[in-house]
């Protein structure tokens, strides 16, 4: 039955037709005035979206300003991750909302990092891994950690009783 309306495919496409793929790896859509093309695998480049249309596009400065801030969305992360912002005797509603609200923005950097990395663009990804590893480092490792005394103040290495033989 015909009614006179436009009805989609399973797809939903409404009558238009998928994106197809190139012999260069990349997605092409048909429909569009200018031809947009996806990256479905890793390349090296600068001409790149990521994160935003036409961002950093073509220009060489612009693609390393895009891989800087990949780099400290990443880094961001891994401080927000290991960071402890709420004291011990903080009221445990007000500590709860913040500890909440400092999770979501974690979680909305690290999804941005994640969108990033999937512009299949292998520089971002490698300042991605870079800025996380880095983060790691500074903020997560023992490296920079106070580590507590080993011996404890009164000379004493253990409350246990010594072993016999």
């Amino acid at each position: 039955m015909n009614d006179g309306h436009m009805h989609g495919g399973m797809d939903g496409s409404m009558g238009m037709a998928p994106p197809t793929m190139n012999g260069t790896g990349t997605m092409v859509h048909p429909h569009r005035r200018m031809m947009m093309m996806m990256h479905m695998t890793f390349f090296w480049g600068k001409n790149s979206e990521i994160l935003f249309s036409g961002w950093p596009g073509t220009d060489s400065g612009m693609y390393a300003l895009a891989l800087v801030f990949v780099f400290f969305l990443a880094f961001i992360v891994e401080w927000l991750s290991h960071s402890r912002f709420i004291k011990q005797e903080a009221n445990h509603v007000a500590a709860g909302l913040a500890q909440t609200l400092m999770h979501a923005l974690r979680v909305g950097l690290a999804y941005l990092v994640m969108l990033a990395v999937m512009s299949f663009n292998a520089g971002v990804f490698i300042v991605a891994v870079a800025g996380h590893t880095l983060g790691f480092f500074f903020f997560g490792s023992r490296v920079f950690k106070k580590s507590p005394e080993s011996v404890p103040p009164s000379g004493k290495t253990s409350d246990l009783p010594p072993m016999s033989c």
